[in-house]
């Protein structure tokens, strides 16, 4: 009999990636709607290392829940760095969570412009405090497609700054 290696999925690395650490992780998301929180839950154990996510689609809920500033809004955009990095803070402060994640874009069809194109995606990653922010422009190719990419560019992404902090 061959030895089988086992393969983790990005989501259960980052669950064991969270337990070794003692962190706890919460989520707030915009153009993914929840897939994100879905992806995670899908994981046994992911209870020892989730509290909350919330699903804040609207301006006035990223402002309303998360303390995102309304000055911020309405001078870069609900899709900008800034408001995905106060989302990750804000879901941090509600939560109490260590790890808190933001993310805001243009799932699309609709909604695009030349500076911010269908598939174009911000994250905020608040680590203990401190805000990483990028932007993923995964491109005009649907919108569960861009909901799926931003998703594992998520999980992918927090593997990498949690095994490298």
């Amino acid at each position: 009999m061959e030895n089988q290696i086992l393969e983790f999925s990005p989501e259960e690395k980052l669950v064991k990636l969270l337990k070794s650490k003692g962190y706890h992780i919460s989520f707030a998301e915009s153009c993914t709607g929840g897939l994100v929180s879905a992806s995670l839950v899908s994981v046994a154990d992911a209870s020892s290392v989730f509290c909350e996510s919330v699903v804040t689609y609207s301006s006035e809920a990223k402002i309303n829940r998360l303390g995102v500033k309304k000055e911020i809004i309405d001078f870069l955009g609900v899709v900008s760095e800034d408001v995905a990095g106060a989302m990750a803070s804000g879901v941090c402060f509600l939560t109490g969570a260590e790890i808190g994640v933001g993310i805001t874009g243009i799932a699309g069809p609709t909604g695009g412009t030349p500076d911010k194109p269908v598939g174009m995606v911000c994250f905020g990653f608040s680590i203990n405090g401190k805000v990483i922010t990028k932007t993923v422009n995964f491109e005009d190719v649907g919108r569960n497609n861009v909901r799926q990419s931003a998703s594992t560019y998520v999980f992918k992404t927090l593997i990498y700054l949690l095994e490298n902090e």
